[in-house]
């Protein structure tokens, strides 16, 4: 089975129109974070309008405050909130139940202990969502390194996650043979942070 692709970052509406094009299984769109892809609640809702009903649309957070989430959720409508920040299980639970809204937790990873560590998640949220741990004093995602991917072998994951870090359309046959249900893509598809190559989204996608 070809997993399926997110394709995460999107700044442009070329960039979205490019991906949905190509084959993109989920868009993410980071909302209010320190990165240089960040968007404001009203860009992404803009910019997430062609998607929807067509593709899930993902509001990728870092620890999000109440009124943040409020808004994302009657501004932007999201299908998907990802939390890529410190959120506990609690939190994210103060969070579902409140809106009828999918989940996605992101969690750092470098060794089969932080493995072991992120399953304390299962159960609060829909997909857990493996990525490699950023450098000290960088942005949480989007620094297109990859972590070591064996150290999943062997683990009891659930049935369904996504694998993210470093992939691009050199390595994407690597990582989907990890046997990833769903990839995250974002710096691997880029020209320059923020800034999709189109060229990358087509190859990258027509590999799977």
């Amino acid at each position: 089975m070809k997993p399926p692709v997110k394709i995460c970052g999107l700044t442009r509406p070329e960039d979205v129109e490019a991906a949905i094009r190509f084959g993109a299984a989920y868009l993410g769109f980071i909302i209010e974070a320190k990165s240089k892809r960040r968007l404001s609640v009203f860009e992404a809702a803009q910019l997430a309008l062609p998607a929807r009903g067509i593709i899930p649309r993902v509001a990728v957070t870092v620890n999000a405050d109440d009124n943040l989430i409020d808004d994302i959720i009657n501004t932007m409508q999201a299908d998907y909130i990802q939390f890529h920040g410190d959120e506990t299980p609690a939190r994210i639970a103060e969070i579902t139940s409140r809106y009828d809204v999918k989940t996605i937790k992101a969690l750092p990873i470098n060794t089969p202990d932080d493995v072991t560590a992120s399953m304390t998640y299962s159960g609060f949220v829909d997909y857990l969502l493996f990525d490699a741990k950023p450098p000290t004093g960088a942005a949480r995602g989007g620094h297109g390194m990859a972590f070591d991917w064996d150290v999943l072998n062997g683990a009891a994951l659930p049935k369904t996650w996504f694998l993210a870090g470093g992939i691009n359309p050199e390595n994407v046959i690597f990582a989907a043979q990890t046997g990833a249900p769903i990839l995250d893509v974002s710096s691997g598809t880029e020209s320059q942070p923020g800034v999709k190559d189109h060229q990358k989204i087509e190859k990258l996608l027509s590999q799977l």
